[in-house]
């Protein structure tokens, strides 16, 4: 013996069943839009990082240049010391 269906019952379920297929592509939307967002912020921390590498060597280059010019006046200034600055040279 089956139990005929009942119409409100199967209405509900419908609407439940309606309710959650959308839910599901609602999440897939949105899972594929921070996917996206997250793939733009991994390219853009990569460029971030490139340029930090080369802003680190361009310092090193820069502070190495500086010592250069250091070392050239210290040795200036070292052969400066006990002359006379009025004496002719």
């Amino acid at each position: 013996m089956t139990m005929p269906e009942d119409p409100i019952a199967q209405s509900e379920i419908a609407a439940l069943t309606r309710r959650h297929e959308d839910g599901q592509a609602q999440n897939a939307r949105e899972f594929g839009i921070i996917k996206s967002e997250l793939t733009t912020l991994q390219l853009k921390v990569s460029n971030l990082d490139q340029k930090l590498d080369t802003f680190i060597a361009e310092q090193r280059e820069a502070n190495a240049e500086q010592r250069r010019t250091n070392a050239i006046l210290v040795e200036l200034l070292s052969k400066q010391v006990g002359k006379d600055p009025d004496a002719a040279e």
